[in-house]
């Protein structure tokens, strides 16, 4: 799909991947990139730093309808990235997710068949595989209601797809800054638990799966990236090695709500299906109607024997190769060279 000259809205567009997403754009030569926030600091922060015409700003929660179509008129693309994703806020106001994940996904849909977008590309999590908590529960309903959209409504030029990916390495929230904000105050490194892992992706990694589910989605596609994973403790040994750091202290805090040991990207009755396509995995949707007799085979099928693909089973990174994944992050150099340079 050719993005120059196109109209793009990012939702959520001033967090982490939207401000990489529209950097990202903005070198593709698009015509505009229009973010849709709630945050009026962080978009001026946005406008000032890019100084580009082409970016717009339209202030608004993709809870309230009127503000979703406001900024989907005229937008050939959607990237749909707002979310209610902290774990521990979610347990505690499960209805505020719903009403964000879920009901302000649905807007979103809305407005994009309303207005003819051409594609629609939802932003999901692997807490929406086999979830135990609440933002992975309204994440996972994010990605139902992305496919019944497209079941239902195909056939009306809008293709509406999903990305599914793992921890996007340093962005907002997420626990590597936190880690380089212990550092640099003394205190510290604190660790859930060491044995848990999690899927290691770039902010670079997750926009370029995006721009592949743009190019090549059909309508209620599910794409995964194939990323490695790490300990969390390999994390923190890769951090401190990167810095130079040796006996730094590494606080033991427990499992905070809600967290999960090892995340699933795909489960196996996915995986059965998926189309392989090098770096990316297709899952396409489950286009059965009502009427199950269509698809009845008699006798017994035996499944074939295929793992769920989780952070367990995945390729597992060693401390020297998480510091060298933590080096291509221009975050991690910048506080190397603070680090370096501090009295």
């Amino acid at each position: 799909m050719r993005l120059a000259g196109k109209t793009v809205l990012i939702t959520g567009g001033t967090g982490s991947f939207g401000q990489k997403m529209t950097q990202h754009l903005l070198g593709r030569d698009v015509a505009v990139v229009r973010i849709l926030s709630r945050d009026e600091a962080k978009q001026n922060d946005m406008r000032i730093e890019f100084g580009d015409p082409r970016v717009e700003f339209f202030l608004g929660d993709v809870r309230d309808p009127d503000t979703v179509r406001r900024a989907v008129d005229g937008a050939q693309l959607v990237f749909h990235a707002a979310a209610l994703k902290q774990v521990p806020s979610c347990e505690f106001f499960p209805i505020e997710a719903v009403k964000t994940n879920v009901l302000g996904s649905s807007n979103v849909i809305d407005a994009a068949y309303e207005f003819g977008a051409e594609s629609v590309v939802f932003l999901s999590t692997d807490k929406a595989v086999f979830p135990i908590n609440a933002m992975g529960m309204t994440k996972g309903l994010m990605e139902k209601v992305a496919q019944s959209a497209a079941r239902t409504r195909n056939g009306s030029g809008t293709v509406v797809s999903t990305v599914r990916y793992g921890n996007v390495m340093y962005s907002r929230g997420s626990v590597i800054p936190l880690f380089v904000d212990q550092l640099f105050a003394g205190k510290p490194i604190t660790l859930t638990d060491p044995t848990m892992t999690r899927f290691l992706l770039s902010l670079s990694s997750a926009v370029e799966l995006v721009e592949y589910a743009f190019a090549n989605a059909a309508p209620g596609d599910v794409f995964i990236r194939k990323a490695p994973a790490a300990t969390l403790q390999t994390l923190a040994d890769a951090l401190l090695q990167s810095f130079g750091v040796r006996d730094h202290p590494i606080e033991m805090i427990g499992v905070r709500h809600g967290e999960k040991i090892f995340e699933t990207l795909a489960t196996s009755q996915e995986l059965r299906s998926a189309s392989d396509e090098g770096d990316f995995w297709r899952l396409q949707m489950d286009s059965k109607g009502l009427d199950y007799r269509s698809y009845y085979s008699s006798g017994q099928t035996e499944p074939d024997a295929i793992d769920d693909f989780h952070s367990h089973n995945a390729r597992r990174l060693t401390v020297d190769e998480t510091a060298e994944l933590l080096l291509e992050l221009p975050e991690i150099r910048a506080a190397i060279e603070r680090w370096a340079t501090r009295s």
